[in-house]
């Protein structure tokens, strides 16, 4: 009776170490497929908004297309041409590349 006591307390200190690299596996593979992708894509937004040039097609943060007409980088702001004779400030950390445009100059 002591054999099996003694056995089954030895199975499950062998379990807990598979147990840690199972939880370090899952942090790994969440990383890898969910944290990492997103960090780039946020330092290519960051890029294309550091890199914006008058005459560049953008949307807004709140979906409105248009074309940028200047940038004011004192302010951090871009006044953005929605239409013929209309322009709009927008803060230039909202501003995001149209990627209708690029998709139809192929």
């Amino acid at each position: 009776m002591t054999n099996i006591v003694l056995a089954a307390q030895a199975g499950a200190g062998g379990g807990s170490g598979m147990m840690l690299l199972m939880m370090v596996a899952i942090f790994a593979i969440m990383y890898f497929f969910m944290i990492r992708p997103q960090q780039k894509r946020q330092k290519e937004i960051q890029k294309f908004q550091n890199e914006l040039t008058e005459g560049t097609q953008v949307v807004t943060g709140g979906g409105i297309y248009g074309t940028v007409k200047s940038i004011d980088l004192v302010r951090n702001t871009v006044d953005v041409k929605i239409a013929r004779d209309v322009v709009v400030t927008v803060d230039k950390g909202y501003v995001f590349k149209d990627m209708a445009s690029t998709n139809i100059q192929k």
